[in-house]
């Protein structure tokens, strides 16, 4: 019998037992609050106190551990070969999340903390005698297909804007995920900002969380995927960004979009979008059910996140390269009504249309310097090629991602229906629409 077969009976729902035995030969018996799947070979459990089963440990490697089905009742017995305690990077990172999110689920929160990610080799798997299992449960969905129709859906063609819909669409249609939202990697601000999201009462873009924060935060962090079967108050993101908002000052909370989500999520996962080593963004799922996300769950959405963010990437460097010279165009004609105030605050980009928070940052500065050309300038029509070398953006480089900054702000202001938006007006080209007088005061 093969190690991942029987990963269900990893998933916390009931725990592990675990026998050492000192060296004098005395057995120990505990039971474990998390078994983690490695490989086919490894798993870890978590290293949380240091009693009589670590003292064991120590003195004799060796120990036998009880896991059980939770779907089938079936018994399994493991012999397992202590190799050493991981207390950082990804295993740890992930261990730690579930560990919240399990200890939350229980009511004991900040009781639980992990020490350490103990990695034991399994020398043996066998099935103990006993009664019939249960009837395994109906199979769900074919993940295995799902993951190749969803690869398909996600070359890089078309724009960023495309290929971010075709993404939350196949999450929809082939997954059955139907909350979920993608954000993208600020290098140079080491946050991660919302540029799509599907399921929730508000899109939330332009919503930020910073590097480590939450459960998206840390997979991003750690570059490893983040899954949780039960609702966690120390990972929960909202509670991060709020946090973040509040150290900035309370007027930090009056530019601070809400990141969107479940007010009672239960289940989440966040998956690192990779380019070879370079960090694109975050893709996370959750849902109000428990346990909704198994480990074949993580599997196909790590590599769906992985599809996703090479394609986002192969977009991001033939952008580059694509930009076209904006076309001649008339002087736009004065709009008539009500002027509107474009409010910007240099130091931090911020944008306000009237006492309405738009943007701040990389896209805020843009917004600046179209509404500023505009006035003064008569200008319209744009390019993506002249943004990227206009001094007033201080766009650090590619990997800042000037296309997602600029889809960012087209639906923040397409959100805010203050009569002035930014549309598409060719490849690397586009034009800001104003339907109503701009006062932009800095």
């Amino acid at each position: 019998m093969k190690l991942d077969a029987i990963r269900a009976c990893f998933e916390g729902v009931i725990p592990g037992t675990m026998c050492t035995a000192s060296p004098d030969g005395t057995p120990n018996v505990s039971y474990l609050s998390q078994v983690q799947f490695v490989d086919g070979e490894h798993i870890a459990l978590s290293y949380q106190f240091f009693n009589k089963t670590r003292a064991n440990l120590l003195a004799n490697p060796r120990a036998m551990l009880a896991v059980i089905d939770p779907f089938t009742a079936a018994h399994y017995r493991l012999t397992l070969e202590y190799l050493r305690t991981e207390t950082d990077g990804p295993l740890f990172e992930s261990m730690k999340a579930k560990l919240a999110g399990v200890a939350s689920h229980v009511g004991m929160c900040g009781v639980f903390r992990l020490l350490g990610a103990d990695v034991f080799r399994v020398l043996a798997l066998d099935p103990v005698p006993g009664s019939r299992a249960l009837p395994a449960p109906e199979p769900g969905r074919n993940l295995l297909a799902a993951l190749r129709r969803g690869c398909e859906q996600l070359r890089p063609e078309g724009d960023l804007e495309q290929l971010l819909a075709r993404a939350l669409a196949v999450l929809d249609s082939g997954f059955g995920i139907g909350h979920a939202m993608i954000l993208l990697f600020d290098e140079a601000g080491q946050r991660l900002y919302t540029v799509a999201s599907r399921g929730y009462a508000a899109s939330g873009v332009g919503s930020e969380i910073a590097l480590g924060h939450g459960v998206i935060g840390v997979a991003a962090r750690v570059r490893t995927p983040i899954r949780i079967g039960h609702m966690s108050s120390e990972y929960a993101y909202n509670r991060a960004i709020r946090a973040n908002a509040l150290s900035g000052g309370m007027n930090a909370l009056e530019t601070a979009i809400p990141l969107p989500g479940l007010s009672e999520s239960r289940s989440q996962l966040a998956a690192p979008m990779l380019a070879g080593e370079r960090l694109v963004g975050v893709l996370y799922v959750e849902s109000p059910q428990d346990l909704r996300f198994s480990y074949d769950d993580e599997d196909a959405l790590v590599a769906l996140a992985g599809q996703l963010g090479m394609a986002i990437h192969i977009l991001q460097a033939a952008c580059e390269h694509a930009d076209e010279a904006p076309a001649a165009a008339a002087a736009p004609e004065a709009p008539a009504g009500a002027p509107l105030a474009v409010r910007h605050y240099p130091e931090n980009g911020s944008i306000f249309l009237g006492e309405d928070y738009l943007i701040k940052g990389v896209a805020g500065a843009i917004f600046a310097a179209l509404v500023s050309d505009y006035l003064h300038l008569g200008r319209s029509e744009f390019s993506n090629k002249e943004l990227r070398l206009d001094p007033r953006i201080r766009l650090p480089h590619l990997s800042d991602n000037l296309e997602a900054r600029l889809l960012l702000l087209a639906r923040r202001l397409e959100e805010r229906a203050a009569g002035v938006c930014i549309e598409k007006s060719g490849r690397g080209r586009f034009r800001l629409r104003v339907e109503r007088p701009l006062q932009l005061v800095s």
